[in-house]
């Protein structure tokens, strides 16, 4: 298995793994009945051809019966009309119930995505969950639809076909079924080679999905820094990986039907060989022997089918295993039911500690108060904890230790969502959708605002003055990611969005870092209008943009070292002052997080 992939349900799980899978069909139980109507009746059309085959030879072209040959050519056109309608209407409605299990696996998995905790995010790449949501579940939709087409309906081909072939000759028939247990024992050592395949395909598409992912992002690097040549050997050796598991698949599935058909070839040269033999003369007659013939050569494509489903089969549970393991994972905790209310924003940090699932500590015995109309700035070096401690105030993780208050009220007693929605927050690193600026800013709970309302959160923000030089101003789609926009124009947009939200707790993660000096100053005016009365924790990369803050928290090695406003920090001459020196004589100063 690739590295971080999702770990397998193992592989004795497989049967239930497939079980589970096929419930997703039972909503459409009616169309899937309809399917099996069309491949019984193009199934029983063919095996009746087959049959028409003695009499059209027997009493129609050598007996020259007048009443068969009147007759032939109705029962012909019959049974190709009803093989024709009974394909399509199959073909048709499994299809309809291929693509709705997509459908409804698809949308499944990704609203699970929106419900997982932040953690679970930090420990898969975006490649390898793009790859489940898209390749791995055309291949779980393959296994529930695409291969019950061919188990019902190459098996009633079998079935009605030697069902002929007994009319014809019970003893050329039984000799014929002899060879059915050896390619029985075939295709279940087959079936398990498939299966380990299948998974090593999975893994190799994630790969490849994850580092085309991070190539497309980080292009801007990669051609800065010279990295085509590494980035191509790299991704060379990912994608040969790739090319290597699809050809062992596709060897695995050649040498199995060739020998197939090898043992089918056998099996008809004894069938000839017995049917000259003196002891079965006057009992086949030339229609019959041709009738049971062409019933036994009509079987082998069945059987080859039949032979290959598998491959279907353990690919879609492969890839079930990655699918389900997902959907089985617990959503984002919701400890509490209570609803939020009007509240002041006065935020209590009580003793706070934060431990990863593997005890890593990362923050310890976090103590202060956060009052509305003041604004907290957080500051520490690399790794001193400043994000950590936002994403327990923003509940993406848990407390492991200690308590924050909000009015005096846990946290952790909120309905989710409500409490959240209480909070606005600006980060560096800007998030934007392709999508209109207008929905842009009025994204999510927000998408109710009046155009009134979203045009004067952008004034506020600055936004304005490029907005409506757009080519159709609010309503402009900005690409993906906001491509189309600058950095300061994205984050504008950005901060548009927090003003409209107007939520009594406000987070910004630098949020002028991307503005030039002019822009920043306006737009620090609109901040420091809508930050009047609310509580604002800034996580501050830049000292120089938090000398007006309330207060300034200072984290070292995730604990809270100093606090005071920026002056008395100076003053102090501590682990501020020797931030705040580091970052005026050095630009790539430690206080970077």
């Amino acid at each position: 298995m690739s590295e971080g992939a999702t770990p397998t349900i193992p592989v004795d799980r497989a049967w239930p793994i497939y079980a589970r899978l096929l419930r997703y069909t039972r909503a459409y139980w009616p169309v899937l009945l309809l399917a099996m109507l069309g491949m019984l009746a193009d199934a029983g059309a063919t095996a009746g051809f087959t049959a028409l085959l003695k009499p059209l030879l027997d009493d129609a072209l050598l007996a020259g019966k007048s009443d068969v040959i009147r007759q032939m050519p109705y029962w012909v056109a019959l049974v190709f009309l009803v093989r024709g309608l009974g394909g399509f209407v199959a073909e048709y409605a499994m299809s309809a119930v291929g693509r709705s299990v997509i459908r409804d696996l698809r949308q499944q998995l990704f609203d699970q995505y929106l419900r997982l905790p932040a953690a679970f995010y930090d420990r898969h790449s975006t490649g390898q969950l793009i790859a489940r949501l898209t390749y791995n579940i055309e291949q779980v939709a393959e296994a529930s639809t695409n291969a019950i087409t061919v188990v019902v309906k190459d098996s009633l081909y079998v079935v009605f076909l030697v069902g002929v072939m007994f009319l014809q000759s019970v003893k050329l028939t039984l000799a014929t079924l002899l060879i059915g247990p050896v390619i029985a024992l075939f295709i279940s050592y087959i079936s398990r080679r498939f299966r380990r395949l299948s998974r090593k395909i999975q893994d190799s598409v994630s790969d490849v999905s994850h580092r085309a992912g991070e190539i497309v992002a980080g292009h801007r690097e990669v051609k800065i820094y010279g990295g085509q040549a590494q980035e191509e050997d790299v991704f060379g050796e990912i994608n040969a990986n790739n090319r290597r598991q699809h050809l062992k698949l596709v060897a695995t599935k050649a040498a199995s039907a060739s020998l197939i058909q090898l043992l089918a070839g056998l099996a008809l040269a004894v069938i000839v060989y017995l049917a000259t033999l003196d002891s079965m003369e006057g009992s086949v007659t030339p229609g019959s022997f041709i009738a049971f013939m062409t019933a036994m050569l009509g079987i082998l494509p069945s059987l080859k089918k039949l032979t290959n489903v598998h491959v279907m089969i353990q690919r879609g549970v492969a890839a079930a295993e990655s699918v389900f393991v997902i959907m089985d994972l617990p959503s984002e905790r919701e400890d509490g039911g209570k609803p939020v209310g009007k509240v002041d924003g006065r935020l209590s940090f009580d003793s706070v500690g934060l431990a990863y699932a593997d005890g890593e500590q990362v923050l310890s015995d976090i103590s202060f108060e956060a009052h509305p109309g003041t604004v907290t700035a957080i500051v520490g070096r690399s790794g001193s904890g400043k994000t950590s401690l936002v994403s327990l105030v923003t509940r993406f993780y848990p407390t492991s230790a200690g308590r924050i208050l909000l009015d005096d009220r846990d946290i952790a007693e909120f309905r989710l969502a409500d409490y959240r929605d209480r909070i606005g927050y600006v980060g560096q690193d800007v998030v934007l959708f392709d999508d209109t600026v207008s929905r842009n800013i009025a994204y999510g709970r927000l998408a109710g605002a009046s155009e009134e309302a979203i045009r004067d959160a952008a004034r506020r923000a600055n936004a304005l003055e490029f907005i409506d030089r757009l080519p159709q101003g609010l309503q402009t789609r900005i690409g993906e990611s906001g491509i189309q926009l600058s950095g300061g124009q994205r984050q504008r947009v950005a901060i548009a969005r927090a003003i409209l939200k107007d939520a009594p707790i406000l987070i910004l993660d630098e949020a002028t870092s991307a503005l030039d000096t002019e822009s920043e100053r306006a737009i620090q005016k609109g901040l420091e209008e809508v930050m009047r009365n609310k509580t604002t924790l800034v996580i501050a990369h830049r000292l120089s943009t938090i000398e007006n803050a309330d207060q300034v928290i200072v984290l070292d090695q995730g604990r809270l070292v100093e606090q005071g406003t920026h002056r008395e920090l100076l003053e102090r001459d501590g682990h501020y002052a020797a931030l705040h020196r580091m970052q005026f004589h050095d630009p790539v100063g430690a206080a970077d997080d």
